[in-house]
């Protein structure tokens, strides 16, 4: 069999001018695409990997500052116990301090009322207890209340002790105004010129004396100058009996107290001051 050389040369050379084409035209531009593709996933990764790493540190930054929060919130919240604690304590003992308050007010209050009324049950028993024993002077003895009160205020001036006598002159000695008699009655002329004399001969002096009538006094007679204060009333029978009275009662309202006869206190004497 014999070689046909020259069709061996032309497929050789159409091998090697195909294997150039393909090789310029085909495996150079396939091989290109695969290197920038190569390239394009290597960026897309990279791109991708730094992204991930963008996106964990985020997620490192939300879970740090959330953490933050919850801690400020946990922060906020125990403050805001304690101040509520701190304000429902202070309310608390302003309540405390204001029922105390109202308590002690109305205590007060009832104190007072008890006192008015204790003052004028006895202001009125005081005004009865004169009516009465006016009107039993009056009767009995045919005269009147207002003549024996003065002459039992007269008789206590001459009896007056040497040294309430003492320091009641010198009051009047220094004294720049005239003495002041005050009587629970308009004192009629003759009690008037009464009181004077026995003023003059206690004193051994010509006193200067004014007259006032004071119902305040409950049937009585004082006189005062300069701070010092000779005085007699009924008044004074009346405070004894509601001490005595008042004693009696407190003592019957303690535990387990047995009610005693007390004995009987003298009436007061006339006062000085």
């Amino acid at each position: 069999m014999l070689t046909d050389w020259f069709t061996i040369v032309a497929q050789a050379l159409n091998f090697l001018i195909l294997v150039w084409l393909m090789k310029r035209f085909l495996y150079k531009p396939i091989l290109h695409a695969i290197d920038e593709r190569e390239k394009r996933v290597a960026a897309e990764l990279a791109d991708a990997d730094a992204k991930k790493a963008e996106a964990q540190k985020e997620r490192n930054e939300f879970k740090h500052k959330n953490e933050e929060l919850e801690q400020q919130r946990a922060a906020l919240l125990s403050k805001a116990t304690d101040e509520a604690q701190v304000e429902r304590q202070r309310l608390l003992e302003e309540a405390r301090k204001a029922a105390a308050a109202l308590s002690s007010k109305r205590q007060e209050t009832l104190r007072n009322e008890e006192h008015n009324l204790l003052q004028a049950i006895s202001r009125r028993t005081q005004q009865e207890v004169f009516a009465i024993a006016r009107k039993a002077l009056t009767d009995l003895a045919t005269t009147s209340l207002e003549e024996r009160l003065a002459e039992v205020f007269t008789r206590r001036l001459r009896e007056m002790d040497g040294q309430a006598k003492a320091g009641f002159a010198e009051a009047l000695k220094t004294a720049s105004d005239p003495a002041l008699v005050r009587s629970a009655f308009d004192l009629p002329g003759e009690q008037r010129a009464a009181i004077q004399n026995a003023l003059n001969e206690t004193f051994s002096a010509e006193i200067h004396v004014r007259f006032e009538t004071a119902p305040d006094l409950i049937s009585g007679i004082e006189l005062t100058t300069n701070g010092q204060k000779v005085a007699w009333s009924i008044a004074d029978y009346l405070a004894s009996l509601e001490k005595g009275i008042d004693e009696l009662l407190k003592e019957k309202d303690k535990p387990g107290a047995k009610a005693e006869p007390k004995p009987e206190e003298p009436a007061p004497e006339a006062k000085s001051y």
